[in-house]
């Protein structure tokens, strides 16, 4: 079913520019980045949720209540991740692509943007772990949202978030604690988390793998272009972006990249 288009008030869309602004402001965080028509959808229904009238009293209220302001990043960057997500791009990295980079260079710099709840780095570092070279790599991994990254520092996570691991991983890198599982603790200090937003501030250079998935889908065109030549500045030559089954690059070569394998683009 087509989703029905809404349409607003002169004085609503006054209300959302001026929401925006107060944002930007406070935040660094550039809601006109992001497309329109869903954000305004998903944060009208949390507005309301918390019963405000309009987006102006909103944005004053997140201001007084700091757990206001989290659910507001928490909804604004939807923070649903899993481990192993879409596993056969997993194992093509797994198989193929990081023995590739390490016949290049045996101490891999290696960063996973928007990492959200910290399902897809620790992923990562388990990889990197089962083939002898956590040790060795630099692993960074940012998010926008500070309370999304004290959950992924916790590393405590639901059952569901482990449907995809391998049997041999979950054994191995995870413990249970009655309902929860929490992540092993030999992995944590290998993983630099830290707040970042990816649309402001400057990225790391000379990586050799970039990991970004199902985070494009919610920018514009104009900053996901932005976005994806300063993942490839980033890159070093012969290194690696790997992105979600949603966001294929269609002209990888205006980035100065090219299609390695499906959804892993390599730097020229």
């Amino acid at each position: 079913m087509p989703t029905r288009t809404i349409v607003y008030s002169k004085e609503e869309d006054v209300d959302y520019t001026t929401f925006i602004q107060l944002i930007k402001q406070k935040t660094g965080i550039d809601l006109s980045q992001y497309k329109e028509a869903q954000m305004r959808r998903r944060l009208t229904t949390l507005r309301v949720k918390n019963g405000y009238a309009t987006f102006e009293q909103f944005a004053h209220a997140m201001n007084a209540d700091k757990k206001l302001f989290y659910e507001f990043l928490d909804r604004m960057t939807i923070n649903v991740s899993e481990f192993w997500r879409n596993p056969n791009r997993w194992e093509v990295l797994k198989d193929r692509v990081l023995p590739a980079l390490l016949t290049e260079n045996k101490q891999l710099r290696c960063w996973s943007a928007a990492c959200s709840t910290g399902e897809e780095p620790y992923t990562l570092a388990m990889i990197l772990d089962d083939k002898h070279c956590l040790k060795q790599t630099t692993l960074y991994a940012s998010d926008i949202d500070e309370n999304a990254l004290q959950r992924a520092k916790d590393g405590i996570y639901i059952e569901r978030a482990l449907k995809d691991v391998p049997p041999a991983f979950q054994q191995k890198y995870y413990k249970q604690d009655g309902d929860m599982y929490r992540i092993h603790d030999m992995l944590k200090p290998h993983i630099q988390f830290r707040k970042q937003n990816l649309l402001l501030d400057k990225f790391e250079s000379n990586l050799d793998l970039i990991i970004c998935r199902n985070v494009m889908i919610y920018f514009t065109e104009e900053a996901k272009h932005e976005l994806y030549k300063k993942f490839a500045q980033a890159l070093r030559p012969g290194g690696m972006l790997f992105v979600g089954s949603t966001e294929q690059i269609f002209n990888p070569a205006q980035y100065g990249l090219e299609t390695q394998e499906t959804f892993f683009y390599r730097k020229l």
